[in-house]
């Protein structure tokens, strides 16, 4: 199933996907994406359903950190989902994701090309926001924390088919949709 939907905002061109349209999932031993549409609310202001990585046992730094298990600071190893994407040309898409987060330990994910994890691809990261479902685009980095916009991309080699994946760095993150765009100023 082709999963995305081609926007033309202000001449921009964004292609925009929902979450729960995923093609398949994988490396669901420890936690899963589930599609979701019965919590009040992130109900309020979803579209339609989306989609969560359950279970969701670290809801705050007083509950136990357990790499592998509810944080994965490399991509692509835990809760991998994937997306297939017509791209209409090659070149830099910026991705941009729409997430609810409730707390500080539900905040962050990957997002990779065609099997390949690069690290313009890791650790988005949301700060802001909380309880609300909020579109971010910025990667966490030692210099910031809640994450520095315009660093979180994918290069695509060539027009046509691709996929496009996201995996869990923490367990609880619930996404509803996601957008490419080759304008590095765009914002939804």
């Amino acid at each position: 199933m082709l999963s995305l939907l081609l926007l033309v905002m202000a001449e921009t061109p964004a292609i925009l996907v929902q979450a729960e349209s995923f093609l398949h999932q994988e490396k669901t031993e420890r936690r899963k994406w589930v599609v979701r549409e019965d919590d009040e609310a992130k109900k309020k202001d979803a579209v339609g359903s989306w989609i969560q990585v359950l279970p969701d046992t670290r809801k705050s730094h007083d509950d136990k950190l357990i790499a592998g298990e509810n944080f994965s600071n490399v991509p692509g190893q835990m809760a991998v989902v994937h997306y297939e994407v017509n791209v209409p040309s090659a070149g830099r898409y910026y991705v941009w994701v729409r997430a609810f987060s409730q707390g500080p330990e539900d905040n962050g994910i990957h997002v990779g090309i065609d099997g390949k994890w690069p690290a313009s691809g890791e650790r988005m990261q949301w700060c802001e926001g909380k309880n609300t479902w909020r579109w971010q685009s910025s990667q966490r980095t030692a210099a910031q924390h809640c994450g520095e916009p315009g660093k979180i991309y994918l290069d695509v080699s060539s027009p046509g088919r691709h996929l496009v994946s996201f995996s869990m760095r923490e367990d609880g993150f619930a996404m509803d949709s996601f957008l490419l765009t080759k304008d590095p100023a765009y914002k939804p």
